[in-house]
């Protein structure tokens, strides 16, 4: 199949935007000295548009390859997540669930930039960096008010 320069000039944005958004997200749990950095996750978003503008070349408009694309880029991508996962510290506590989170959250945004949805993707990107941003700060926030309020109570 040729591929005309405006066919080519779409995949390469459609690319770009992917592997900006794993950029970004893996910039996030590089700084935060997490397993899973800037290249996994931009590798992550990359490979899953990269499947998505593949099947949408040449499955000629089935619906049902593009949906076994997307199953299995979500099944696949909780491989590297699990892996991810698969260390437990010294008190034994579960380490690494927010980066597979990540990661498979960075393979859905790969998927929408795939399919050129840049609007649902640009969206979807905002409220995954804010929930890594912001969530730890708030979880941790919580964590202190609601034990302040247990011991008030024990005391009380």
């Amino acid at each position: 199949m040729d591929t005309t320069l405006q066919e080519a000039g779409d995949i390469a944005v459609r690319l770009a935007f992917a592997v900006a958004i794993g950029v970004a997200i893996g910039l996030n749990r590089w700084l935060h000295h997490k397993p899973a950095g800037v290249r996994t996750h931009a590798l992550v978003t990359l490979g899953a548009a990269l499947a998505m503008v593949l099947v949408s070349r040449h499955a000629n408009g089935d619906p049902q390859a593009v949906s076994r694309v997307i199953q299995g880029l979500v099944t696949g991508v909780g491989f590297i997540g699990a892996g991810v996962i698969l260390h437990v510290d010294a008190e034994h506590r579960v380490q690494g669930l927010t980066t597979a989170a990540a990661l498979w959250a960075s393979a859905i945004l790969g998927i929408v930039c795939g399919a050129a949805d840049f609007t649902l993707g640009a969206i979807a990107v905002a409220f995954t960096l804010a929930v890594l941003l912001f969530g730890g700060p708030c979880e941790e926030f919580l964590g202190r008010l609601f034990r302040r309020r247990a011991e008030d109570e024990r005391h009380g």
